[in-house]
Formats: structure tokens, C-alpha cells, sequence
């Protein structure tokens, strides 16, 4: 086939790809935050069962040099489980992350897939 068709086929292509990425996140993240707005808040006693961060962006490795291109960033993650046993996961902000411990109980409160905070409660103590 003769390059000039298919060089602006190509781009077109790309183009359509890039715009259809764009517009997929678009909707499933409305889809998402309605759906969260139609559930009611949620406050359940629960206990952090694990912490965990994600380190994305910028980094790649060439020849055996780390080279940073862009911004990094950090994403806090924290795991809760609920007296019936069931186990979520809400993405939470740094200074948070710094203050929860694995283990710490008290309540959680959350909507649909949006949290909310943790209040801990104090500790028991047994005679």
C-alpha cells in the first residue's frame, strides 16, 4: 500500500484508540461516583488488616541506571475487615496512612467504594 494512505490511517487509528481510552475512563468513573451517591454512608466496627503503598510513574530502567522521567507519585492503600469477615480495600491520603496500624480497631465509614475515615476506638483492657 502506497504510505501516504497508510501513515494518516495509522495516526487516525492511534487517535481513535487515544479518544476512545479517554472517554471509557470518562464513563466508568461517572458510573462509579453515581453509583456511590445512590448508597447510603456506612459506619461498621472493623480492624486494619493490612497497609500497603504503590509507587507509579516516571521511573524506567535502562542499562542498569534508574532514570526518572516525570512526575511519581504515591498511592496509600488500607485494608479493613468488618465483623462478618468480609475484607475492603480504600485508597487513603498519605497523612492517614502514617496514623493507621495494622491491627488497630474502631469504626470505619464508607460509601460504596468511597471511604470516609476510620475512628479507632481505645483499646480494652481485661482484668
Amino acid at each position: 500500500m502506497d504510505p501516504f494512505v497508510l501513515v494518516p490511517l495509522f495516526i487516525g487509528a492511534v487517535f481513535v484508540l487515544v479518544i476512545g481510552t479517554i472517554a471509557y475512563q470518562a464513563v466508568t468513573g461517572l458510573a462509579e461516583w453515581s453509583r456511590n451517591n445512590s448508597l447510603p454512608v456506612q459506619a461498621v466496627p472493623a480492624r486494619i488488616v493490612a497497609k500497603r503503598s504503590d509507587v507509579r510513574g516516571g521511573m524506567s530502567h535502562s542499562h542498569s541506571h534508574m532514570h526518572s522521567h516525570g512526575r511519581v507519585r504515591t498511592y496509600y492503600f488500607t485494608t479493613f475487615e468488618m465483623k462478618s469477615g468480609e475484607r475492603v480495600e480504600f485508597g487513603i491520603s498519605d497523612a492517614e496512612y502514617g496514623l493507621l496500624v495494622e491491627g488497630d480497631e474502631g469504626v470505619l465509614t464508607y460509601q460504596g467504594t468511597r471511604y470516609h475515615g476510620f475512628d479507632r476506638r481505645p483499646l480494652r483492657v481485661t482484668e
